[in-house]
């Protein structure tokens, strides 16, 4: 029986209710097994086996993809390729170009046998993010300013031919795919032998991808400077290790940041490796910061994230005077842009509750403690912001991008790509991209994963490319034949000395001046004060900004 788009079926003298997924049936036979994955059922285990005699009704053929298959697997460079298992390693030239759409054909079906119950695939572990003195070895760090900053290194970015670039050029994949550098960029790389297919220096852009083939790219690879405050432990046993994270500082590598990362500072400075993230923060908040030591501590602790064991609780500084009284909001939230990073209040998203609760107010601004009762990305920050209390110092939920009202209510008057073009914009002034998880590369290439630019800004990153190449034809023809420079691998970079990398011919980034942020300027006045579950619970100082007498400078 169908039901509002829904299945009904009669088990037992109950009615048990389930969102329709994938099923197969065999209706040569007078009664025929049903496997059906994607059923939200209490008895979604054991349907399978449990389906009674059909009698004449006809199963809907289901055409679309499961929504639960496995998630992608980028191993760290360098990493072999698992046998059986294709492996997307990060793309040349460091950009992510989004995955086509399998093919009618390539859909793996598990076949069993009339009333068999039919397995699924084991849960895969939780592996650890894994790094050794190789990688460490790739630069070194420096501090000036009240900065962490990480010398200038070379990096092989390494992938596997996908199939839709199978019988396409070199030239093809680079002008279509690969827009972070110009065509130059490449023809010069090749010059200069930074370019390999199966381990062999290309000698010509148009040669022909075929199946497995393996690319790998040598890039000069520079870094944004992070806070130069530490990492602080503030616990560590044999399950796991907690720290205090600064805020500016990414958990893992990611973007631009690989050695400006918690995983690599914790390794290369405290020998933690091997480490397994146990939930994640922003890169602008700071506060607890969790990591399992083994597979089996991560399982148990992921476990009880998804029977609700643990409290999580922020304290942050909002505009404004916040309400006395408690104030909780369960406005659902939508991901604007998954590139750009940026989410809002929206009828089509996903639910979510977060609970406030005033702590202070010094006449300008308020001190709120939050308690987030789901995960959503940035819920905290989006939920203030439809509150009319953005948090004081959020570099996109407290801008002036969202118009006059700034989000509240979630009051917005403009479309997304209208939205995502003027944050875009305000923080390429202000020099600002790493904000928004982007380098000026993204902008050839497209701001969203769901929307194009708008026609205004795909004319200025059409003549900033320009431009970009123009430079770079004139950096090939001026190039010698062999540099000092060309194609180091991981174990030769290790015994090069890390003060010869840091000035590269090829590199755009090594001719661009870059004006430093300030330290104040990578604090974002949110924190994570306390992670609390059974049988453990730990603190995070509060920090300066959430005194009762901070004033703003």
């Amino acid at each position: 029986m169908w039901l509002g788009g829904r299945a009904v079926m009669w088990l037992g003298g109950r009615a048990w209710l389930g969102v329709l997924g994938r099923w197969r049936c065999d209706l040569r036979r007078p009664s025929f097994a049903r496997t059906w994955s994607g059923f939200k059922g209490p008895m979604a285990e054991t349907l399978s086996t449990q389906v009674g005699t059909a009698g004449g009704l006809r199963a809907p053929h289901q055409q679309n993809g499961d929504a639960g298959g496995d998630a992608r697997v980028e191993p760290s460079p360098g990493s072999p390729k698992p046998a059986g298992r294709e492996v997307e390693p990060t793309p040349v030239g460091g950009e992510y170009p989004s995955a086509a759409a399998p093919g009618p054909g390539k859909r793996k079906k598990r076949r069993g046998a009339t009333g068999e119950r039919v397995v699924p695939p084991p849960k895969k572990r939780r592996t650890g993010v894994s790094f050794g003195d190789e990688h460490f070895k790739e630069t070194s760090y420096y501090f000036e300013g009240g900065l962490r900053k990480v010398r200038p290194y070379y990096f092989d970015f390494q992938t596997y031919c996908k199939g839709r670039w199978v019988g396409h050029s070199l030239l093809h994949v680079f002008s279509t795919e690969f827009r972070a550098q110009p065509l130059a960029y490449y023809e010069a790389a090749v010059q200069a032998g930074r370019l390999h297919l199966n381990e062999k220096p290309v000698q010509d852009l148009n040669i022909v991808l075929k199946d497995n083939d393996f690319l790998r790219n040598t890039v000069h690879r520079h870094e944004p400077p992070v806070t130069a405050e530490p990492i602080r432990l503030l616990a560590e046993n044999e399950d796991v290790v907690v720290v205090d994270k600064p805020s500016s500082i990414p958990v893992h590598p990611c973007g631009r940041f690989r050695h400006n990362t918690v995983i690599f500072i914790l390794g290369k400075e405290h020998q933690l490796k091997e480490l397994h993230p146990l939930h994640r923060l922003d890169r602008l908040t700071s506060g607890v910061l969790m990591f399992a030591k083994t597979a089996a501590v991560s399982e148990r602790i992921h476990e009880q994230v998804r029977d609700r064991q643990l409290e999580k609780e922020y304290v942050c500084r909002v505009e404004g005077e916040f309400p006395t009284e408690e104030v909780t909001c369960k406005e659902p939230i939508l991901v604007v842009s998954y590139k750009v990073g940026v989410c809002r209040v929206d009828t089509r998203g996903k639910p979510c509750e977060t609970v406030f609760q005033r702590l202070s107010y010094n006449g300008q601004s308020s001190v709120v403690r939050c308690r987030p009762l789901t995960g959503r990305t940035h819920q905290i920050r989006v939920h203030l912001q439809f509150l009319g209390h953005p948090i004081l110092n959020d570099p996109i939920y407290n801008s002036v991008a969202w118009g006059p009202s700034r989000g509240r209510g979630g009051r917005i008057p403009k479309t997304d790509e209208e939205l995502l073009r003027d944050l875009v914009a305000e923080h390429q002034a202000k020099q600002s991209l790493d904000v928004l998880d982007l380098c000026e590369g993204d902008l050839s290439s497209g701001l969203t994963d769901s929307t194009a630019p708008s026609s205004e800004l795909g004319k200025d990153s059409l003549e900033e490319l320009a431009a970009a190449a123009q430079k770079m034809e004139e950096v090939a023809e001026a190039a010698p034949q062999k540099l000092d420079t060309i194609a180091l691998a991981p174990e030769k970079a290790v015994e090069t000395d890390v003060t010869n990398q840091e000035a590269d011919s090829l590199c755009a980034e090594c001719r661009l001046v870059r004006q430093d942020p300030l330290p104040k300027d990578l604090v974002m006045f949110l924190h994570a004060l306390r992670y609390k579950g059974p049988g453990f619970e730990y603190f995070s100082p509060m920090p300066a900004w959430a005194q009762d007498d901070w004033q703003k400078d």
